[in-house]
């Protein structure tokens, strides 16, 4: 009964964006956020993906063992529903603890209501403007960028100048404070290349994962974006977008590159969408070095095919779709949408 009662107050709660808003987000998230990253930050490894380790065996094992009993005929009647209320409260507890430590993010106004973005649809017109400051950015930056002896970061480099870059954009957008880090490389990145994901927020211990398995020189653009879930901005768009105010705001031009190679191609997709020509001749244009890197990703995404990647994609794209976010996996995408509103508001990329 606490149980269910519990769920219909975080309902109700979240219904109310000013509510998430003004007394979720902008307090008690920041916060408590905050005291996760002082608590884990230090451990040099992934605590989280250790607590998923345990709980995914125990949880398997608990499925075996319930499993022989059925078919040992021994779960019957009164047994049977002793463990399937186990079950349901298992399951809502896990759902109450997700959304008190970081899910009712997703029912907040957010980083367009913060930069005052109003108009968030557009047309092909607006895309194709857009896709052309893009392509001009991606090539610039791409020229721009120095490697030391033609070697990427570090991971923990990377990390670093991922924290500096939320300094630097802090100057501009005041609400995007980051005190103490708590980024961490996935202990999953191998498994990840084969299902999908480049990176994941943990919301139990309020560490931000990178798969840092994955071409250098997406980690930039993934490890700033990792980082905006950690500030609360729980859709995949805005998550996009602040990391795409973090990574500019960055004196790296490693940054600028990540993020704008990153939004070129999801501006390129869309426009292929309705144009697949322009698409392809914008692609053209692009620089020899950036083609090869763009072919270096597609031979990485190509090896690491599975059977299991659809099946996951599907089951995050639910996710997604029961989070506020009914594009589902396309949700990465609606970046686009408010690129194009921050362009004619600020006249810049």
């Amino acid at each position: 009964i606490c149980a269910l009662l519990s769920i219909v107050v975080i309902k109700i709660f979240s219904f109310n964006k000013n509510w998430v808003e003004t007394l979720y987000a902008s307090k008690f998230y920041l916060s408590f956020s905050k005291f996760l990253r002082l608590l884990f930050g230090w451990i040099p490894f992934s605590l989280g993906d250790i607590l998923y380790s345990i709980a995914s065996i125990w949880f398997l094992w608990k499925l075996i063992k319930n499993i022989r009993l059925l078919l040992q005929k021994k779960l019957a009647g009164k047994t049977m529903l002793v463990k399937v209320l186990k079950l349901i409260l298992t399951f809502a507890f896990i759902y109450i603890f997700f959304n008190i430590f970081w899910g009712i993010n997703y029912n907040r106004k957010g980083i367009a209501n913060q930069l005052s973005l109003t108009k968030l649809r557009y047309d092909t017109s607006e895309l194709r403007i857009l896709q052309q400051v893009l392509l001009q950015k991606v090539n610039s930056s791409r020229s721009a960028t120095q490697l030391v002896n033609g070697k990427y970061p570090s991971k923990r480099e990377i990390f670093r100048r991922a924290k500096e870059s939320y300094k630097e954009a802090q100057k501009k957008f005041p609400f995007l404070y980051l005190d103490f880090l708590s980024i961490k490389s996935s202990l999953y990145g191998k498994l990840g290349n084969y299902l999908g994901f480049t990176g994941y927020y943990n919301p139990f211990t309020g560490e931000a994962q990178v798969n840092t398995s994955v071409p250098k020189f997406l980690q930039p653009y993934i490890t700033t974006h990792e980082i905006a879930h950690q500030l609360g901005y729980a859709k995949e768009n805005e998550a996009n977008f602040v990391g795409y105010l973090s990574a500019i705001s960055s004196p790296d031009t490693l940054f600028h590159y990540s993020a704008y190679l990153e939004l070129f191609l999801y501006t390129n997709r869309e426009v292929y969408y309705f144009d697949s020509v322009a698409s392809r001749k914008s692609f053209e244009l692009l620089t020899p070095e950036i083609k090869k890197d763009i072919m270096e990703l597609r031979k990485f995404n190509l090896d690491h095919s599975s059977f299991l990647e659809p099946w996951i994609t599907w089951i995050y794209g639910r996710y997604l779709k029961l989070n506020q976010q009914p594009q589902g996996m396309h949700s990465y995408n609606a970046v686009v949408g408010m690129l194009i509103a921050y362009y004619k508001k600020y006249g810049k990329i």
